[in-house]
């Protein structure tokens, strides 16, 4: 038998309090974590765009652009789906290990078929690092083994083991700029040390299997696979295509644009507005990844508490992060050199758009969680593929007569749009 679903409606409806005070306690509790990853990523950056040379910041973004167009598809699909549907079975039931058995099987399908193109057509993917065979089969490795952990980690998650979780994205985070640090202090390459930090991340797969094996959450698979969870973790594996063709590919294509159009060193200047973004951006993903969607899926049965959830949290958020972003354009001036290096100061123009453009971007994916809970495939894919067409339209208006800024104004009102027309369509659930 199932255990009791611990969100059943409650006999008294919960406040707006409750409901922010559980969030922010969840928060909270992740808070560590996230500040590690915040932190580890600022080394990181620290060290390429210092010692990295001319066009080193932007080579790190895309490699790690890199790595996310291979596990794309494991993070943003199967392992979603884990979460969703481990969170309420016991660990060890048989239910429990078909999820975990398609799981297993989705997520190698997707490592082989990206390293097939990997090696299929590597200029368009590795071109601009100038590597070799040598390089890329150690790519591939330390992708497998960050994948690993990955679907261990979302196993952690779905059993509400959020202090293990916090723990090894410590060790996550103390690894990665360790690596790359070590490299380039002993005078390696810019691409030696990107491979390191992908290989240092990959190596915290075993103490994950010590701990998932420790709290009892590695049941031993036998049998055949379940081709109906196989089937149904396969809708979010569809919502995750969509993120790498719409979302994934289109950064990574920009990008190329952009280094072939001014070169690496004035990339440099658009990559650390980026940076700066994707660091906090991490943040965010963090703390809504491990409270937010988890608790939106457990309401799942209960669309008032869900409503409730969503409104206050929405509402909530979107001062506070307006306050933020205010506080960061105000401060550009010191930050970006303090981030980055002194000669980054001149890119505090491209700033205030990309500010206002995540503000939306923050907003809209919270209410995007909710076609992920809901397992609306349909929808999801269309919102991601009708974002990339309108990007791509505003970048070929925008990026022939502003440069650099038309990016930065292209992804501000890409994320306008796109937030006001996911308030349009999920109204009923600011509604009180």
């Amino acid at each position: 038998m199932l255990p009791a679903n611990p969100d059943t409606p409650a006999t008294q409806p919960e406040t707006r309090a409750a409901v922010l005070g559980r969030f922010l306690r969840g928060s909270v509790g992740s808070g560590v974590a996230v500040l590690a990853r915040a932190g580890g990523a600022l080394v990181l950056n620290k060290l390429l765009a210092v010692y990295g040379g001319p066009g080193g910041l932007t080579l790190l973004a895309h490699f790690q652009n890199l790595m996310s167009l291979f596990t794309t598809l494991p993070n943003d699909g199967v392992h979603v789906g884990l979460v969703k549907y481990l969170a309420p079975l016991r660990p060890g039931s048989s239910r429990y290990r078909g999820w975990l058995g398609a799981g297993v099987v989705l997520n190698g399908a997707a490592l082989v078929l990206g390293m097939l193109v990997l090696l299929v057509a590597p200029a368009p993917l590795v071109g601009v690092f100038q590597v070799g065979i040598g390089w890329m089969a150690l790519f591939g490795l330390g992708l497998g083994l960050l994948t690993g952990h990955a679907f261990l980690i979302s196993m952690l998650l779905a059993a509400g083991q959020l202090q293990a979780y916090v723990g090894l994205t410590v060790l996550l985070s103390l690894l990665g700029p360790t690596a790359v640090g070590a490299v380039l202090l002993l005078d390696g390459s810019v691409p030696t040390a990107l491979l390191a930090y992908l290989l240092a991340q990959g190596l915290t797969l075993a103490p994950t299997v010590v701990v998932a094996r420790r709290v009892g959450l590695l049941p031993q698979l036998r049998g055949r696979i379940s081709r109906q969870a196989v089937r149904t973790l396969g809708r979010f594996l569809l919502m995750a295509l969509s993120v790498l063709l719409f979302g994934k590919s289109v950064d990574f294509s920009l990008r190329e644009i952009l280094i072939r159009q001014v070169g690496l060193g004035q990339t440099d200047l658009w990559q650390a507005v980026a940076k700066l973004s994707d660091n906090y951006t991490m943040v965010f993903s963090a703390v809504m990844s491990s409270v937010y969607y988890p608790r939106l899926a457990a309401l799942s049965a209960d669309p008032v508490r869900q409503r409730l959830l969503v409104r206050t949290v929405l509402l909530g958020l979107a001062g506070l992060l307006a306050l933020g972003f205010g506080l960061l354009w105000l401060l550009r001036g010191w930050l970006l050199p303090l981030l980055f290096d002194q000669h980054f100061a001149t890119a505090g123009f491209l700033l205030a758009p990309q500010l206002i453009g995540d503000w939306a971007k923050f907003l809209t994916w919270m209410l995007l969680f909710l076609l992920m809970v809901q397992a609306r495939v349909g929808h999801y894919v269309a919102v991601q593929a009708g974002s990339a067409v309108l990007y791509a339209a505003l970048l070929a208006g925008l990026l022939p007569r502003y440069g650099l800024l038309g990016a930065s104004l292209a992804h501000a009102a890409r994320f306008g749009l796109l937030l006001l027309g996911s308030v349009v369509y999920f109204r009923t659930y600011l509604r009180r």
